[in-house]
């Protein structure tokens, strides 16, 4: 196994953590000299707060471990590809890299819908690994949005 790989099963128990609260499946871990510094998972139905991303709660606590707002030399692991606002944080957090799992066609700020991580008019780039374990990244939003579907569908009526 690859170190990446061995950091995104880290991000992948923080997504089933947020699995078992209800919430979509997304967990994210940085990490700086082989250890991990900040952990998050999806917590806005929880909270009711839609800044809630599994990437911003890692952020904050990475910061506060860190003791400062740079996260230099620092990768973030997320089973999802950010979206704008977490992609604008981690430009903002001077991440050195960023290593998802899988695509996100709806809100990707990655390289799927745009590159906020690599825009060349920002003061700062991050670099991007896509696809690190992208299967069963994906197979827990796939596996858990079809149970809602399943859910939310109910008994046929006659």
């Amino acid at each position: 196994m690859d170190t990446h790989e061995h950091w995104m099963l880290e991000a992948i128990a923080e997504a089933r953590k947020a699995e078992a609260l209800r919430e979509v499946p997304i967990g994210a871990v940085i990490v700086k000299d082989g250890e991990i510094i900040g952990r998050g998972h999806n917590l806005r139905e929880t909270t009711f707060d839609p800044t809630a991303h599994a990437e911003m709660i890692a952020i904050r606590q990475a910061t506060e471990h860190l003791g400062a707002w740079r996260l230099l030399d620092c990768t973030l692991y997320v089973t999802l590809e950010p979206c704008p606002m977490c992609a604008g944080a981690l430009v903002q957090s001077r991440v050195k890299q960023v290593v998802y799992g899988t695509a996100d066609p709806k809100a990707g700020c990655a390289g799927t819908l745009m590159n906020l991580l690599q825009e060349d008019r920002f003061n700062h780039r991050v670099d991007v690994v896509a696809g690190v374990l992208q299967e069963p990244c994906a197979h827990l939003l796939t596996n858990f949005f079809r149970g809602l579907r399943g859910k939310s569908q109910g008994p046929a009526s006659t």
